[in-house]
């Protein structure tokens, strides 16, 4: 389990983590969300112990990161693929994780298998490698302390799609048989399959949280209709928020009775009116995290 109560971490006057508080849960995948320099990584860097926070806590199985008696151990860790070191090869980067953490030899063969690294790819130096490939490299240096804890930060970055299912499927298994995991992804339809729990960032806060089911439930009512002015202004006029959805959808935050009556009333007729359960995480996403978007998003 993972633990942050009223994080906050500052650099001078700005303010990069802003009191946020949620929990990561054993057994389920939790994705964390958020635009660039929202505050994802640098919660993730305060949770294993690479930034100290200016006030609150992060705890990791009960403790801070620094605390635990063999961090390696219990929690997995991937924030950065790339800062593995150029000059060795992949096998010398696990051998040293391993010794360092008191794992057995047998266990970088174990789990070169288990990323699907060959020997001969575990033998070049990691400068030689693909995005991809340091990717299974990071998640395998990751997995081989047979933590209960992973932490991961976008960790498909390189993968092609049949990497990415393969990851999906490993940390899928991870959770079923008990783990915690905490995975940071710009892909929001892999987070969307994967993720038990989502806990959304923005401007450095918590801007929603809950399971993706919640979540999801409050993709509301799409409604279409040939004068989507009026539509709008109709539904605004009944009490009813309205956001574009596509040309010319609406998606409303109310069920389909009270859009389809506030529609009737206005003498609108409408061409499409279904539960908008196909929005998907990514509409919800742009709209949750619309004023943080670095390239902001079309009202």
């Amino acid at each position: 389990m993972i633990t942050i109560d009223a994080l906050t971490k500052r650099y001078g006057g700005y303010t990069a983590v802003d009191h946020i508080s949620f929990t990561a849960e054993a057994g389920r995948v939790t994705g964390f969300l958020g635009p660039n320099g929202a505050g994802k990584s640098t919660s993730m860097r305060v949770m294993v112990g690479l930034t100290e926070p200016t006030s609150g806590s992060a705890t990791v199985l009960g403790r801070r990161f620094a605390d635990l008696p063999n961090p390696g151990r219990e929690v997995g860790v991937l924030l950065d693929a790339s800062a593995q070191h150029a000059g060795r090869t992949g096998r010398e980067i696990l051998t040293l994780a391993a010794r360092t953490i008191g794992m057995p030899k047998s266990r970088v063969s174990e789990m070169l298998d288990l990323v699907s690294l060959t020997e001969e790819e575990a033998g070049r130096r990691v400068r030689n490698y693909s995005l991809g490939m340091r990717q299974r490299l990071g998640i395998a240096a990751a997995l081989i302390g047979d933590p209960e804890v992973l932490i991961l930060d976008e960790p498909a970055n390189g993968l092609d799609p049949a990497g990415i299912r393969w990851m999906r499927d490993l940390l899928r298994r991870f959770a079923d048989d008990g783990g915690t995991v905490l995975l940071s992804s710009h892909l929001l339809h892999e987070i969307e399959v994967i993720a038990d729990d989502i806990i959304v960032i923005g401007n450095g806060e918590i801007v929603a949280g809950g399971t993706k089911e919640e979540l999801l439930a409050t993709a509301g009512t799409l409604v279409r209709a040939e004068d989507s002015v009026a539509l709008a202004a109709a539904l605004t006029e009944a009490g009813i928020t309205v956001h574009p959805s596509g040309s010319d959808a609406l998606r409303a935050e109310s069920d389909l009775a009270a859009v389809g009556r506030a529609a009737f009333a206005a003498g609108i007729p409408v061409t499409e009116l279904r539960a908008a359960d196909g929005a998907g995480l990514e509409e919800i996403f742009l709209e949750l995290t619309a004023q943080t978007q670095r390239e902001g998003v079309a009202a």
